[in-house]
């Protein structure tokens, strides 16, 4: 760590401080978080006695939880615990039973539940307290939408230079592998990232609540500047991420929102659901064939070329035996330590490679976890449209954010089946939208006369709904 990466992380936290002293408290919790995320260092940090490692998300984690406690300490006494909390409540609390059923001891399970709690149960908490109803949402998917922008001139720069602002600004490369970042004859931008792939979701969820933003009649100007011409920007820049998942990702997003616009029909994002869901059953028990693997690359093979079918053809072959691996101690994995890993009789070599969260998850903490964590971002997007919010109404100026988060994180759900980059910005919305859904439906209605909100002036907007409000308790007296 350099001492320029070590300074940053020193003032994250009065710099978290400061954030709740000058902005409303769902504003600092979006910014730090987004703000981390996008520009914190890697693999900087500090050790702390007994807990998780003091790193760039975690930082934020532990500084909004102080900043909870000094500023607004009344807020941990607004959550209560609902139904839709149960596969986040696993998430943290199935390591010590893997630990405890390996033989691993108490204390490696009470780590390993520390750690899961700061990296998962941490973001989906204060979500659920302080992003629990639209308008904390609304905040939620502008900051990504403006993120997005901010990343355009970054990822342009690492496009046509390689990825070298990590270096330039911290001392060194945040990527391990440089090979990773060369793509279709060019750069991949990681940017501030730990991977090209990570850029790749950010820049797809910004693009996607750009487009839905606009076509909601939300935005029409933002900066000065036509929407239009923002949004075109922002999806060039995405093109030249270089990231083919991705490019699938918006397309179906794409899809879900034209089918909730014209069909008022949610029927493509429960498709969606239903194909992760079966994905890792499938797989997790052993019911994907070789032959249905064979099937999806060649597809991919048609769609994306030689290279990225060979790529994807390298995981599922890690994946079937990791699998098998992984059966052994079906219910709740093998726990940590690299013990889910296949290795080499008489060399100890490691043979394998985890790329996907799922096949990770698994291996660790068996088929309790594994459903845990992906039941943890598709039950609240599922609920939201089911239960509270359908699809006719996701156009809706004040639901409109909170629908793209819903399908952002389904599609996050279904990139953690093949990758392993996971973002505590979308478990922070899924936190957010479990809060949504405990709560009774909120009052959509658009007032007669009153025009559909630029969200360039959202700010001033709810300045306004403060001085009005005197005025109605006047009336209502």
């Amino acid at each position: 760590m350099t001492p320029q990466a070590q300074l940053v992380m020193i003032l994250w936290l009065p710099i978290v401080l400061y954030l709740f002293i000058r902005f409303p408290a769902q504003r600092a919790v979006v910014i730090s978080f987004i703000v981390a995320w996008m520009f914190l260092p890697q693999r900087a940090g500090f050790s702390l006695p007994s807990l998780p490692d003091y790193e760039r998300m975690s930082a934020t984690c532990y500084s909004i939880l102080l900043a909870t406690f000094i500023y607004d300490s009344q807020r941990f006494s607004t959550f209560k615990f609902g139904w839709i909390d149960v596969p986040m409540l696993i998430v943290c609390l199935c390591p010590f039973a893997s630990s405890i059923s390996n033989g691993l001891g108490a204390y490696d399970g009470i780590s390993a539940v520390l750690g899961k709690i700061v990296s998962f149960g941490v973001p989906y908490f204060l979500g659920r307290i302080y992003l629990n109803n639209l308008a904390g949402l609304r905040q939620l998917a502008m900051g990504i939408f403006i993120g997005g922008l901010v990343y355009v001139p970054l990822c342009l720069y690492e496009a046509k230079f390689s990825p070298q602002l990590h270096l330039i600004v911290y001392g060194y490369h945040g990527i391990r592998q440089f090979g990773q970042s060369i793509r279709l004859g060019g750069y991949r931008p990681n940017v501030f990232m730990q991977h090209g792939l990570s850029v790749g979701m950010w820049m797809m969820a910004a693009s996607l609540i750009g487009i839905w933003l606009w076509q909601a009649g939300i935005l029409k100007k933002f900066w000065n500047m036509p929407i239009i011409v923002l949004l075109g920007i922002l999806i060039v820049t995405f093109v030249l991420v270089k990231s083919t998942g991705a490019y699938i990702y918006l397309g179906y997003g794409i899809i879900i929102m034209v089918s909730a616009k014209w069909f008022r029909t949610a029927f493509p994002l429960l498709l969606l659901i239903a194909i992760v869901l079966s994905y890792i059953y499938m797989g997790s028990t052993g019911n994907f064939s070789g032959e249905q693997a064979d099937r999806i690359v060649v597809t991919a093979q048609n769609l994306a070329g030689p290279e990225r079918s060979q790529s994807l053809e390298f995981r599922l072959d890690n994946e079937e035996i990791l699998g098998e691996k992984a059966r052994q101690r079906m219910i709740l994995g093998w726990g940590g330590w690299g013990r889910n890993r296949v290795y080499d009789e008489d060399t100890g070599e490691d043979l394998t490679v985890t790329d996907s969260l799922w096949i990770i998850s698994f291996g660790v903490n068996g088929i309790v976890g594994l459903f845990a964590v992906f039941g943890s971002s598709l039950l609240p997007a599922f609920s939201f449209f089911w239960l509270r919010y359908p699809a006719s109404t996701w156009f809706n100026p004040k639901v409109a954010p909170v629908a793209m988060l819903a399908v952002v994180t389904t599609l996050y759900a279904l990139d953690c089946t093949l990758n392993n980059q996971p973002n505590p910005v979308f478990t922070l919305a899924s936190g957010g939208i479990a809060g949504v859904v405990l709560k009774e439906p909120e009052n959509i209605k658009i007032k007669p006369g009153s025009k559909p909100t630029n969200s360039s002036h959202y700010i001033p907007k709810q300045r306004q709904i403060r001085r009005l409000t005197p005025r109605r308790v006047t009336r209502n007296l």
